[in-house]
């Protein structure tokens, strides 16, 4: 019996080094692409090219109804965190593990700035950790409404609509500045999935009752908007 408990903790102590090992690879690998994408292009330039963009529209034009539903359905703890949600990544990589996928990322909302502008939308775990880099890096340079301004101008909305300003355009036919409370929550809601979203009235509006429930949950005012 003793013989068995002991085969079984150098078992466990081998797994154990091995996964540490993969870990630190991991690390290492999503440090490099972090640096690379970074040094290719400066976070500043690359920040600037995004606001001299076409459209690109001012947070102070943007209805307050929808940054709050923006922050409540991606990332309700935004105003909190430093770049990364700790909480968040824990439940999504508890997730991730006891499905043996890798559908949940636990990404905050500059973590998903970061994605839009130096990495890919792979889902791999170097990418993630990369991503978790340059998060910090925009987290120093620049204040929250800041970041949330880049997200919605960079967020992809669908129907090959990038920002809010062209897919309020191309979708509901006016000005981001002009959108009702429910159009602001519905425009919320499809950067979740875009391309499923954006050309299904039932799932969008489905995903928007969701924005408005997770407004709720979180302490938004949301007027009849359920009820919508």
């Amino acid at each position: 019996m003793r013989g068995v408990l002991r085969a079984v903790r150098r078992v466990a102590l081998v797994l154990l080094a091995v996964a540490l090992l993969g870990a630190v690879a991991v690390a290492w690998r999503g440090h490099a692409l972090y640096r690379r994408a970074v040094s290719e292009r400066g976070i500043e330039e690359v920040v600037a090219s995004v606001r001299a963009r076409p459209g690109y529209v001012s947070i102070d034009d943007l209805p307050q109804t929808y940054l709050d539903a923006v922050v409540a359905v991606e990332d309700h703890r935004f105003y909190e965190h430093g770049g990364v949600d700790v909480i968040s990544i824990g439940r999504a990589a508890w997730h991730d593990l006891t499905t043996l996928s890798l559908e949940q990322g636990g990404s905050t909302i500059t973590q998903q700035l970061a994605k839009n502008l130096f990495l890919t939308q792979d889902k791999e775990l170097a990418r993630k950790v990369a991503e978790v880099f340059v998060a910090w890096d925009l987290e120093a340079r620049y204040d929250k409404r800041e970041i949330l301004e880049l997200y919605v101008n960079t967020a992809y909305f669908g129907e090959g609509c990038y920002g809010i300003a062209e897919a309020s355009r191309v979708l509901l036919g006016k000005p981001a500045s002009e959108m009702t409370p429910v159009e602001c929550t519905l425009m919320a809601g499809l950067p979740n999935a875009p391309s499923a979203l954006a050309g299904d009235a039932e799932a969008a509006e489905a995903r928007r009752q969701v924005v408005v429930g997770q407004m709720e949950k979180y302490g938004y005012d949301v007027g009849g908007l359920l009820a919508e």
